[in-house]
């Protein structure tokens, strides 16, 4: 089965080594929006523009299924791109929000979302989250985490230094969710921000249980084959991708 996966830029990867380390696809194809990165600044008519520009791509491969591996995308411009293909495309937000449920038994613990502003603005995991019970629910935009990501910033006294400015008012909540997927890039770093109380949730892992509860999808003996494209620097994106995944 081949599947394909879209982000905003190198972020994504965050998902793909999910996908790729679970041995459900015999080939991944990643295709990064680098040179128009970050959506997350974005309106929604442009997010959903580029977007349905992307998916025109993928369907020149003939992929089986689509995961829109950026929480903004998956926000705004799901519904648009379902209307437009002929295969199964998943975004990652219902898969975070499952993931919370899974994770997190007590619904009055509290619960952080970091995001871009625009998903932050789109409500999505906040009204999710309450939907499903949860009763102490903050959100907060980090937008500058995603250029730190694309510069590979992954660590060290300026990523500080932004934690800092994010989170001086904040305490350590018991989950802190990444809805963005250039954020776990920055996993170890936060961990060590917050501190052990503190567990991270990820769109990554959730998409992966997500898939494997609602899709007949079979376990491999093989890890897939990897091909990336971007729409800018595709070099810079394979080098990030070689780092992340610890590829040869």
């Amino acid at each position: 089965m081949r599947v394909g996966v879209f982000d905003s830029g190198v972020g994504g990867l965050s998902v793909l080594k999910s996908l790729y380390e679970a041995n459900l696809f015999e080939e991944i194809i990643y295709y990064g929006d680098t040179a128009r990165v970050p959506y997350g600044v974005k309106d929604k008519e442009t997010i959903v523009k580029f977007c349905l520009e992307a998916l025109e791509f993928f369907k020149t491969f003939k992929i089986d299924m689509l995961i829109i591996a950026c929480n903004t995308a998956s926000a705004y411009a799901l519904e648009a791109l379902r209307t437009r293909a002929d295969f199964p495309i998943y975004g990652v937000i219902e898969a975070g929000v499952r993931a919370t449920c899974k994770n997190l038994k007590d619904k009055d613990k509290e619960i952080l979302v970091i995001a871009t502003k625009a998903t932050i603005n789109s409500k999505q995991y906040q009204i999710g989250l309450k939907k499903e019970g949860f009763t102490r629910v903050k959100a907060l935009a980090t937008g500058l985490f995603v250029p730190m990501v694309e510069e590979g910033i992954f660590e060290g006294e300026f990523l500080k230094s932004a934690f800092l400015h994010y989170f001086k008012d904040v305490k350590s909540p018991d989950a802190l969710i990444l809805a963005c997927t250039h954020f776990p890039l920055l996993s170890k770093a936060l961990s060590e921000f917050f501190g052990s109380k503190t567990r991270l949730i990820h769109s990554g892992e959730a998409i992966v249980e997500f898939l494997k509860e609602n899709s007949r999808l079979k376990l491999l003996d093989k890890r897939a084959n990897l091909r990336f494209y971007a729409s800018s620097d595709v070099k810079t994106l394979e080098k990030t991708a070689k780092l992340w995944l610890n590829l040869s």
